[in-house]
């Protein structure tokens, strides 16, 4: 009883200092990186018309990042596993902080074009290497919660972004440049920045953590070596096993139609307000109301995540995340009011972001040890074809057209995910592990 007790204790000291020591830090560096992903979208208010971009262009503009990072994802988490997550984030994040600092001095759509590009290869990598790095830290029972903390990113980044990019483009016009230029230099800078810290904030593994005693180590490495083993007995322990596996192709296809929604939501979410508002709105009134979708998803994200992980029954909530994110795009399809309308993408919201960190802690179910650096990036790598294709579908079709055929990707997501079959696992060694079928 004593053992057990002892036990416990060096468990939840464990857990709880992992996860104050990881999740803050990897929150923060998601931030930066989605908001520099995302401002294009608040730039196009004033970028668009110095450039002569018309909504074509611009959609094409707006998925050219995610050919790139198609490219290029799957080799970069190869590399970090075998660098280290710590040296090879730092060279994501300074890389393109450098390229989206670059983007306020450009001149014509092609520099965009090729700046765009080489954002995507800098930053590919990033958060197929941060999930692959959480299974390095935490078990299968907590890592509903640690992915959705790290995704708790994509609707803070819009919180912050939205009053701050426009509030920048609003009022800062030095040196004779255009507030979009500087909002893109400014939102450059802290990547750059926290780049360099990660080289000496960021641990790769347990076994090199200064801030854990030994037991603590030990005991960590031990129930993570468990997991491994069991994983190791159900899934594919080889790439050529891996490709051949359905599974595999199942959470892909299921994964692009959450690319395309979320994607074609971050980029024209400010350019659908404007659309319904008066002329007199301001850049800075319209990325206010950009706010309240954001504020909706945090707690949709950190419940379905908290609750996944708490019920071991992370499929149900994706299902039930997906159909919100669908009621969301068709009611987006009848608003004729900026109320409606910013009530309809809050809905939307909520599915979206609630899918993100629960699907990340599935998808890690489904891999070996051996398995997992590619295949984690290959299902991410995958998805970002959808990145490519929804900003496209908001600037080929009308608005209407658009949401209706984002909620069918997103129909066709739903019937996918409901043909992948799990098998719950009882071996109280491994807790709640989800096996793959």
């Amino acid at each position: 009883m004593k053992q057990a007790s002892s036990i416990h204790a060096l468990e939840k000291s464990t857990v709880k200092k992992t996860m104050k020591r990881i999740l803050p830090f990897i929150l923060l560096l998601y931030v930066v990186a989605f908001l520099d992903r995302i401002n294009l979208g608040f730039a196009a208010l004033q970028m668009n018309a110095d450039l002569s971009l018309t909504a074509e262009t611009f959609g094409l503009l707006s998925g050219l990042f995610f050919i790139s990072y198609f490219l290029f994802e799957v080799p970069s988490n190869l590399i970090l596993h075998k660098v280290g997550a710590r040296l090879w984030i730092a060279r994501i994040m300074i890389t393109w902080g450098i390229v989206v600092i670059c983007t306020g001095f450009i001149q014509s759509a092609s520099h965009l074009y090729i700046l765009r590009f080489l954002l995507g290869a800098a930053e590919a990598g990033f958060v197929p290497g941060i999930i692959l790095y959480l299974t390095y830290w935490f078990r299968a029972r907590e890592r509903g919660k640690a992915t959705a903390l790290f995704f708790v990113a994509l609707p803070v980044s819009g919180l912050i972004g939205a009053p701050l990019s426009t509030w920048i483009m609003d009022n800062i016009s030095w040196n004779g440049l255009a507030g979009w230029r500087w909002m893109f230099i400014m939102e450059g800078i802290p990547a750059v920045i926290l780049g360099i810290v990660v080289l000496f904030y960021l641990t790769n593994k347990p076994a090199n953590a200064k801030w854990l005693t030994k037991a603590e180590k030990t005991w960590l490495e031990g129930e993570l070596e468990k997991e491994r083993q069991v994983s190791a007995k159900v899934n594919k322990t080889s790439y050529t096993g891996m490709l051949k596996d359905s599974k595999l192709w199942k959470l892909s296809l299921f994964n692009i139609a959450g690319f395309i929604a979320v994607n074609a939501l971050s980029y024209w979410m400010p350019t659908i307000i404007k659309s319904l508002s008066s002329s007199s709105t301001t850049n800075l009134q319209i990325g206010w109301l950009a706010m309240i979708p954001s504020i909706i998803a945090i707690p949709s994200i950190l419940f379905t995540g908290w609750n996944a992980d708490r019920t071991n029954s992370h499929k149900l909530h994706l299902g039930i995340c997906v159909s919100v994110a669908m009621i969301g795009f068709i009611g987006c399809s009848f608003a004729t009011t900026v109320p409606l309308m910013v009530l309809m993408l809050s809905i939307t919201s909520a599915g979206l972001y609630g899918i993100s960190g629960t699907f990340y802690a599935y998808l890690t179910f489904f891999f070996s040890e051996s398995t997992a650096p590619a295949g984690i990036a290959l299902v991410s790598t995958l998805s970002s074809l959808g990145g490519f294709v929804g900003p496209m579908i908001m600037g080929v079709f009308n608005f209407t057209q658009a949401m209706y055929i984002i909620a069918a990707f997103l129909l066709v997501s739903l019937i996918t995910l409901f043909s992948i079959k799990i098998v719950k696992n009882d071996q109280k060694d491994v807790g709640a592990l989800e096996i793959p079928n």
